[in-house]
């Protein structure tokens, strides 16, 4: 039982620590590039995807082997569903995924002598909106899915961190893909945030484009 708990704790604690750092780097990083460059917004977006990107490939390399470096409750979904995950551990990994998540952007707000929590304006309602975000989690989790089932697991970092830096720009969403990360920037009233009436068709998207990826993955790269 000590073995299984210390097993527990350290994949939860994983998914924590690296989902929390996830958006303490992609609030922070635009935060800083409204100050440095407040009146040129695509060099806004190029700044938080560099940062955004880098960190996120960082994160993975860290986690991979604790937890599967999830930090986004749509891979989850695919590892439940893969079977690696029962019904317990797949609740409790979104939950520290959300929590961490929005407990990254306080501390972004915070070091950026914002308030811990001001809520987001940002509205980003719309059909093309709904539409980028199924592309996107489609994208990443086929990425995700292709990568490690032909055998480059140890590429997965850098394939994820690549497609998602380049989906801020391929995608007019900018590629928010991850249903923890869209609930945690509803606290940030900034560059990166996205406005709560605007989180719940984001999130529906996100899941959707993620069942769509797993269904498509099982014809490309079935299990061995």
């Amino acid at each position: 039982m000590t073995a299984l708990r210390d097993t527990t704790a350290s994949r939860l604690t994983s998914e924590f620590v690296g989902t929390g750092f996830l958006l303490l780097s992609v609030v922070g990083s635009g935060i800083m590039a409204q100050r440095l460059s407040p009146d040129d917004i695509g060099l806004q977006l190029l700044e938080n995807s560099i940062a955004t990107a880098a960190a996120l490939a960082c994160l993975i390399l860290l986690f991979a082997a604790t937890s599967g470096a999830h930090f986004n409750p749509a891979v989850t979904l695919w590892a439940r569903l893969d079977g690696e995950l029962d019904n317990r551990m797949t609740g409790l990994y979104v939950a520290v995924q959300t929590t961490g998540g929005i407990l990254g952007v306080i501390a972004a707000n915070v070091i950026f002598e914002l308030d811990a929590v001001s809520w987001s304006t940002r509205d980003r309602i719309s059909a093309a909106a709904f539409v980028s975000e199924i592309i996107a989690t489609f994208g990443l989790v086929i990425v995700i899915i292709g990568v490690v089932r032909s055998g480059k697991a140890q590429f997965v970092a850098f394939a994820v961190a690549a497609y998602i830096g380049g989906a801020y720009f391929f995608t007019s969403s900018t590629s928010f893909a991850n249903p923890a990360v869209t609930i945690a920037r509803m606290f940030s009233d900034t560059f990166a945030g996205i406005a709560p009436a605007s989180a719940p068709l984001f999130i529906v998207a996100q899941f959707a484009g993620a069942l769509c990826a797993i269904a498509v993955a099982r014809i490309t790269h079935p299990q061995r």
